[in-house]
């Protein structure tokens, strides 16, 4: 099978941390560009982190210098770091891989940040 499967979400406290994970099966990650999507109710699909390897990291500016997008090539897996948490970055965080035609997305996962 050729898919994503994320984890990691779930209720937080404003301030709080959580790292989401996504484990790609059936396919490498390897020279894929992966990019993590959120969607809060109501409002559009976007784009949050993105990792391409031999170039970097690019961040909204939302969440810059509180999320950190990671690959582990060893555990084919990518996952986001996501400190100091807003109420504001309540959605649902889907991950996605990129590779010339070939394409992935996870299922999403939900993360709550209320009090």
């Amino acid at each position: 099978q050729l898919q994503l499967v994320e984890s990691g979400g779930g209720l937080v406290q404003p301030g709080g941390s959580l790292r989401l994970s996504c484990a790609a099966s059936g396919f490498s990650l390897d020279y894929y560009a992966i990019g993590w999507f959120r969607q809060a109710p109501g409002k559009q699909r976007e784009l949050v982190a993105v990792i391409v390897s031999g170039i970097g990291t690019i961040y909204q500016d939302s969440v810059k210098e509180r999320f950190t997008i990671s690959r582990d090539n060893a555990k084919n897996t990518v996952a986001l770091q996501m400190n100091s948490l807003k109420p504001e970055d309540t959605a649902v965080y889907y991950c996605y891989a990129l590779r010339a035609s070939n394409n992935y997305w996870g299922q999403g996962t939900q993360v709550t940040v209320s009090s």
